[in-house]
């Protein structure tokens, strides 16, 4: 498996994912936030073979790239079905922040938390992890967790935002995140890339 980060936006910050099969270059994005020039770029450097969109969450900081991508390559977007009212308000947002959005991605399939996703020979699985959001979920490929606005280093995602629900977002990190290995890497949708042991020791919001 290779794992391609590019922080995108510079309003946002947002930590975009390509992650590929290293044998068959088989690839998926993971929150496509901003700058598709940027990462179809990435794509056609590494010659990688893009497979699907998927997004941890809807909100507009991690979704602004998906329609471009999804128009040119042609693939699949897929998202929790409880995001679909957050992928619905981004319009909305989107003029807080002063700026327009006339078209929003299509969803596709919406993500089955049972299912094993595949692309080339490495595979995915859902983790559940309400809390920033209705929908918001994990994916874990291997020894990898990317965890979307759900954990960052040293941080946890937002919850004073329509959707969110803080006690949920505790419930959820500590008894679906907390119980897996303490080496596997914790990949954030904001900042630097941390481990669930660290977390788990130190992160100050998380202290029981």
């Amino acid at each position: 498996m290779e794992v391609h980060i590019l922080t995108v936006s510079p309003a946002f910050m947002v930590n975009c994912y390509i992650v590929a099969c290293t044998e068959t270059k088989e690839a998926i994005i993971i929150d496509a936030g901003d700058e598709a020039d940027r990462i179809l770029d990435v794509l056609e450097e590494k010659q990688l073979k893009l497979k699907f969109l998927i997004n941890t969450h809807a909100h507009i900081d991690h979704i602004s790239a998906v329609l471009e991508i999804q128009d040119e390559k042609k693939v699949p977007f897929y998202v929790h079905e409880k995001e679909k009212p957050v992928l619905d308000n981004v319009p909305q947002m989107a003029k807080m922040y002063g700026f327009e959005v006339d078209e929003l991605p299509k969803i596709n399939q919406y993500i089955d938390v049972s299912k094993t996703y595949t692309f080339g020979n490495s595979s995915l699985t859902v983790i559940e992890t309400p809390g920033h959001s209705p929908g918001s979920v994990c994916f874990q490929i291997e020894d990898h967790l990317f965890s979307g606005d759900t954990l960052f280093c040293g941080g946890i995602g937002r919850t004073d935002i329509p959707g969110g629900n803080h006690n949920q977002l505790i419930n959820s990190i500590k008894t679906k995140l907390f119980p897996l290995d303490g080496n596997t890497v914790v990949l954030p949708g904001h900042g630097p890339v941390t481990t669930i042991g660290q977390e788990r020791s130190s992160n100050p919001f998380l202290k029981s």
